[in-house]
């Protein structure tokens, strides 16, 4: 590595009441990962969007190849070399993934300059995506891929402009284990061509294996900045909130009550020959683990209604009943929190008390209109009760942070008195600090009885949270883990199909 390509110089941002960064150095380069944390709100998007020219800083500037800027508009950063993977993805459901790759830069076929040349572009696209170990064709639609190959989609998009710099925000979120490792794997390779590449993530320890140096904000301000060995999790941790964060089991307070759902010989769409059978309890945190396309996003929306079983019966409280949509889920108090809050959890758009109350309208409509006052005292308790911190309620949902949105959703549902909560994902890109409120109120729920129901593809979520684990492989119930038994080992065995007793575990962890 020689001298900084980009350097980012004191760099402030203000809003009217609000300094949202405030002296902010950051440089970067030629080959340098660097790893960029902090928690939601600290300031990492204000300055990547300073950086990729969305924004202009209020003061500061930003430094490219030796030449001082005021400001980068968004024509000079590309010109720069400077690409983005961005979390929430840009991508078009009616076009191949190599036309969303190329998407305004299609090759144009010689003599016929309107038409786009697809077996070139289709040519063009095949090695970036096996540079990633894709396992689908460039000609394929975008709308049949899962999101976590439409996540690889995005990163190819940013490889295919032969960037000098990539910016990741949050790459792996969606992503398998060996998806990630792929993925980390390109980045490697990345930095030995000379291409730098900002990180952001909240898996410290993907940040932990990948960066060659780390870069903390807390409140907008640098707080910190650690290289080689001192990269631990523990240290990002303390530098983010200030204090020491570990996910840690909190006992239940009283033994599991009765069954809430019982799932016998359940067979979903996806998975028509693998019938499960899985039984929720009152009072519970039950962990469900597996890879992703295991199957276990498919089970919840059996639950909440939004698919209907091939097979097999659901009873739900001791009686037989068929969830025919999720108005049926709604009225037994069953409740979900999906994966993809901003696409199904919530309208972005509406204010924040909308979104709390939208799911219960007729309790605060009268003759077809919605009584805003008692909507907004509604919407008040549940912000005192779950800590969403916002300045206005009347602020559309899309400007929270990721912590506080996912408070709103699961505001939406604690205003009707749940009975069982599915949780998918539940701290999908939410910071440290946001994950432990969250967790908190998981446990604080199941100790009044509420049932659980926690899908989680991170491990010390799962291990750390759940009072018993369910591992799914493939369409089925691989195994069930109680709380005695639980350990990274014992978990991805199951999920990856090679064992099937605790004893098996027990040898492979000596």
């Amino acid at each position: 590595m020689t001298g900084p390509f980009i350097e980012i110089a004191d760099v402030s941002k203000e809003y009217p009441g609000v300094v949202a960064l405030e002296g902010v150095a950051l440089t970067v380069a030629p080959g340098e990962v660097v790893g960029l944390i902090g928690e939601n709100g600290a300031g990492k998007s204000t300055l990547m969007k300073i950086l990729g020219g969305v924004l202009a800083p209020t003061s500061g500037s930003i430094i490219v190849d030796g030449i001082s800027h005021d400001r980068l508009t968004v024509k000079s950063s590309m010109a720069a070399g400077i690409a983005f993977v961005h979390q929430e993805l840009n991508l078009f459901d009616n076009l191949s993934v190599a036309a969303n790759i190329f998407i305004g830069r299609e090759p144009r076929q010689r003599r016929a300059r309107w038409l786009v040349a697809e077996k070139r572009m289709n040519a063009m696209a095949t090695p970036l995506l096996q540079q990633l170990g894709a396992e689908f064709a460039a000609d394929a639609p975008l709308s049949a891929l899962s999101l976590a190959e439409r996540q690889l989609v995005e990163i190819a998009k940013a490889l295919s402009v032969d960037a000098r710099l990539i910016i990741m925000d949050e790459p792996t979120s969606s992503l398998t284990m060996t998806e990630t490792a792929r993925l980390l794997d390109t980045i490697r390779r990345l930095r030995s061509r000379g291409v730098s590449v900002i990180f952001i993530s909240h898996r410290l320890a993907e940040v932990q294996d990948v960066a060659d140096r780390v870069v903390v904000l807390r409140d907008g301000q640098r707080t910190g900045e650690l290289r080689g060995a001192d990269i631990l999790p523990d240290s990002m941790i303390r530098h983010m909130v200030g204090r020491d964060i570990k996910v840690r089991h909190r006992p239940a307070s009283q033994p599991p009550g009765d069954s809430l759902v019982e799932f016998r010989a359940i067979c979903t769409p996806q998975w028509p020959a693998s019938p499960v059978d899985l039984t929720i309890r009152a009072g519970e945190i039950t962990g469900l683990a597996g890879l992703i396309g295991a199957g276990r996003t498919e089970l919840a929306q059996v639950m909440f209604g939004l698919e209907q079983p091939v097979g097999g019966e659901i009873v739900v409280d001791g009686e037989v009943r068929r969830l025919r949509s999720p108005r049926d889920a709604i009225a037994h108090g069953i409740y979900l929190i999906p994966e993809d809050r901003k696409r199904s959890g919530l309208v972005l758009d509406f204010s924040i008390a909308g979104n709390v109350t939208m799911a219960d309208l007729g309790r605060y409509s009268r003759f077809g209109l919605c009584n805003r006052q008692a909507e907004t005292l509604a919407a008040q308790k549940q912000k005192r009760a779950l800590d969403i911190r916002c300045h206005d309620l009347a602020a559309p949902a899309g400007s929270l942070s990721g912590g506080n949105q996912q408070k709103v959703v699961l505001a939406k549902w604690l205003s009707m008195a749940p009975r069982l909560l599915i949780f998918d994902e539940p701290t999908r890109g939410i910071d440290v600090g946001a994950k432990s409120e969250i967790y908190q109120l998981m446990r604080d729920l199941s100790d009044r009885g509420v049932g659980i129901l926690m899908i989680s593809s991170d491990m010390e979520e799962v291990i750390g949270v759940s009072d018993r684990v369910v591992v799914m492989h493939e369409g089925r119930i691989a195994g069930e883990l109680g709380r005695e038994a639980l350990s990274e080992a014992a978990i991805m065995s199951l999920a990856v199909g090679r064992a099937r007793h605790p004893s098996q575990f027990e040898l492979m962890e000596t």
